[in-house]
This record gives structure tokens, C-alpha cells and sequence, in this order.
């Protein structure tokens, strides 16, 4: 299993967390993005650069993703074919998307896409705080528990 990460927009509490786990659980890690990243110096922990361009990075991961592996992103679409893929996809706030969830979240993010065309200001998600960065934490460590052989 790998840990591939969308990393253009994940914050960076949330890679730091990523890349002790990879040495704590040894465990390889990915970010993908479409601007150089700094990584640390780690034979568990790399970055891929894409060109930049819509869904590119995205598309680097779906096709190189393994079933079993885990996708951390804030991208529904991209959670949605992670899952479709045999994937696990966690968001940097700690949830796990399931096959159940994502069909739900993905009609939410649809309607406010057509309130936000529709000239309605819909805002955006609150700041990362500690309790998100625990809660992915801790959904993390439990993820690894489950699934990692």
C-alpha cells in the first residue's frame, strides 16, 4: 500500500503529519503536484511534478494509484475515483470517504457549484485548526491499524 497525497492544495500541517507517519510505519509516500515541493530527505517520502493544467494532477494519481492504496485530498471528483478505483481517500480534516458517503458528498459539492454559478456567494471552508489536524491524525493512524500488511 502507498500513501498518495493531492498536494497542490493540501495544507502543510497535514503533509508534516504525513511525512513522520511514512518514517514512523515506513511507509512510502507521494505528493503530486504541478509546482516543485519541498520534501524531506526520506526514502519514504517523494513528490511527482505534473504540468500544470485542470485535473492533471489528479489524473497522475488515478493512474498510477494501486487498489489498496490511500489518497489524501479535499477533491470530492478525485475521492470518487479513488474509491471507484478500489481506492481509500481521506480528507485533511479526518474523513474517510466511503462508497456510501462520497455519493453524498458529491451531490452537496454539485449544488453548491449551481448556487455559486447562479451568483450565490456560498464562501468556503474554515481555516485547517488543531482539531482537524488531530482528527486526521487520528483517523490516519487508525486507517494505517485497519489496512496496512
Amino acid at each position: 500500500m502507498k500513501i498518495w497525497v493531492d498536494a497542490d492544495a493540501c495544507p502543510k500541517p497535514i503533509k508534516e503529519i504525513l511525512f513522520r507517519v511514512a518514517e514512523r510505519v515506513q511507509i512510502q509516500v507521494t505528493l503530486v503536484a504541478n509546482h516543485p515541493l519541498p520534501t524531506p530527505k526520506s526514502r519514504f517520502v517523494n513528490a511527482v511534478q505534473v504540468p500544470a493544467g485542470f485535473d492533471i494532477a489528479d489524473n497522475k494519481i488515478v493512474q498510477e494509484l494501486s487498489e489498496g492504496d490511500l489518497v489524501i485530498t479535499a477533491d470530492i471528483p478525485l475521492a470518487s475515483e479513488v474509491i471507484a478505483k478500489g481506492g481509500h481517500a481521506l480528507n485533511p480534516r479526518g474523513e474517510l470517504y466511503t462508497q456510501d458517503t462520497i455519493r453524498e458528498r458529491l451531490t452537496m459539492r454539485d449544488f453548491m457549484d449551481t448556487l455559486r454559478s447562479s451568483g450565490i456567494q456560498t464562501g468556503g471552508p474554515a481555516a485547517l485548526n488543531q482539531a482537524d489536524r488531530q482528527a486526521f491524525a487520528n483517523q490516519l493512524d487508525r486507517f494505517l491499524t485497519k489496512y496496512k500488511t
